[in-house]
Order: structure tokens, then C-alpha cells, then sequence
């Protein structure tokens, strides 16, 4: 996909606020040599996945599993990948978690030196990596304005400092008109998640590099 100039995504950004999720995705795959979506199957997550693979079946899914995730969470996971028949690409810490729990004494709270290193290892990591491995030109994600004080910045169309175009379909959508995107699709949603993390209740580490 060609590099868009400030201007023009502001511009873009601007067109995209009035058209749906399904046609910014196809906008986006119809540029793109290689899409991927990133997921960590958080609540509200089979909304992207669904309006992705409704454009492009064979479209990659990158899910970087901390390795922390919830039993609900876990089958969440399987019922989509299932449902959706996505064509999933799993990247997980090069640590396990027995290693990590007797190096660090357990998940280390966010004020612990050794917290930063956790981060990296169980999250900066195996995104970095799959993002060598997948080299997209176009990633996908389901961020969305007010979820968090940092997003409030966010667009539709972002470039990371890669210079990945990153698209966030759903961005103004409120949790309202999710609830009613995925019950029209029927596709399962899952409150129940655990961000290893996330240690206080304001903090939270995205991929938003």
C-alpha cells in the first residue's frame, strides 16, 4: 500500500467516520499485498475478527497468547477461530510461565524493576516478532476511542513507527453498537479476561508500537 501524507489521512480519517467498519476493511485490503488483524481475544474482539474475514477469508490473525489467559478466554478463543475458521498465526513468550514465576517470584506488580522485563517478555516480544515474521503493510485492530485516557488520540488510520498502516475499523463505535454488531452476526462475546500486565486498575500495555 502507498504511503499516505499527513494531509491526506487526515482527509481519510475524516471520510471514514461516516462509513461502515465493512467498507474501511475492504478500502484497506483491496491496497494491501499483506493484511493481517492482531487479536488477544479480549471482550468484543470477534467483532474485528468477523468483519475482517468477511472481506478476506484467508486474511492472517496474528494472537500474541501471553500465556496468562483465563480457561474462559481460552475457549472463547477456540469458539471463534472455530466459527470464523481464521487462519491464526500464534506467537507466544520464548519463556514459559514456570520459568517466569521462579525468576520473578510471580507476576511482578507494576512499581518492581523487574515489571518492565516481564512486560517485554510475555508482550513486546512476540509482537515484535510477529511483525518480522508477518511484515504487514496494513494491520487491523480493534481499538476504540474512550477505552482508555491514550486513546482518546487515536483514528482510523494510524501510521506505527514501522510505517504499518494501522486501521482501527471500529473506532468510534460504542460497546452499545458492538453488542448489537455481534449479536446481528452471532458471534460469542467474553467479559471474563486477565491482562498479566495490567496490575492496576488504570494501566494497560496495547500494541501500539
Amino acid at each position: 500500500m502507498k504511503k499516505h501524507s499527513e494531509s491526506e489521512l487526515k482527509a481519510l480519517n475524516q471520510q471514514f467516520k461516516g462509513i461502515s467498519p465493512s467498507e474501511i476493511i475492504q478500502w484497506a485490503v483491496e491496497r494491501s499485498d499483506r493484511p493481517v488483524v492482531t487479536t488477544n481475544f479480549r471482550p468484543y474482539e470477534a467483532a474485528i475478527l468477523n468483519a475482517c474475514v468477511q472481506i478476506d477469508p484467508k486474511m492472517t490473525v496474528v494472537w500474541c497468547d501471553t500465556g496468562y489467559n483465563t480457561p474462559q478466554t481460552y475457549l472463547y478463543a477456540r469458539s471463534v477461530i472455530e466459527e470464523l475458521s481464521l487462519n491464526v498465526k500464534v506467537y507466544s513468550p520464548l519463556q514459559t510461565a514456570a520459568y517466569r514465576d521462579a525468576i520473578f517470584g510471580g507476576i511482578p506488580q507494576i512499581d518492581n524493576p523487574l515489571h518492565d522485563e516481564f512486560t517485554h517478555q510475555v508482550k513486546s516480544e512476540p509482537f515484535q516478532r510477529a511483525m518480522k515474521e508477518q511484515l504487514p503493510d496494513v494491520w487491523f485492530t480493534n481499538l476504540r476511542k474512550g477505552q482508555m485516557a491514550f486513546r482518546e488520540n487515536i483514528e482510523i488510520l494510524n501510521y506505527n513507527k514501522d510505517g504499518v498502516l494501522k486501521i482501527s475499523p471500529f473506532c468510534h463505535w460504542t460497546d452499545e453498537q458492538l453488542d448489537k454488531y455481534l449479536l446481528q452476526h452471532n458471534s460469542p462475546n467474553k467479559f471474563k479476561y486477565f491482562d498479566p500486565t495490567r496490575v492496576l486498575g488504570n494501566r494497560e500495555w496495547g500494541l501500539q508500537a
